[in-house]
Formats: C-alpha cells, sequence, structure tokens
C-alpha cells in the first residue's frame, strides 16, 4: 500500500497544537488595509483556530 501523501497547501495553512487542535491565520490581511482600523488589523496578526465543523476536513488533508 502506498503512503499517504499530504496536501502541501493545507500543510502551510494549518499547524497541529499541543494539545490537538488545528491553527490557522486570520484572513483579510494581505490588501486593502488603508480602511480597517487598527484594532482590526492588530486582532488579525493573531492566529484562530479552525472550527470544528472543519476541523475532520483539514485533518485529512493533513495526513492526521
Amino acid at each position: 500500500m502506498p503512503k499517504q501523501k499530504t496536501r502541501r497547501g493545507a500543510a502551510k495553512r494549518f499547524k497541529l497544537t499541543g494539545t490537538g487542535k488545528l491553527k490557522r491565520n486570520k484572513a483579510n490581511h494581505s490588501h486593502m488595509l488603508i480602511r480597517r482600523s487598527n484594532s482590526a488589523k492588530r486582532k488579525m496578526r493573531k492566529a484562530g483556530l479552525v472550527d470544528a465543523s472543519d476541523a475532520r476536513k483539514v485533518r485529512r488533508m493533513l495526513g492526521v
């Protein structure tokens, strides 16, 4: 049986935490930042967690 390959795009976007949750970066932080408030831009810098409804799909993409 061949090895299962990881989806490389997903591997670059998601990381597993020590407790097994999935960490992700916040969206909308690459362009059109001039109209966003400083607090909104600051919140986008921090990492978020993948929602439970999507976690199963992301785990399968990562081969976890």
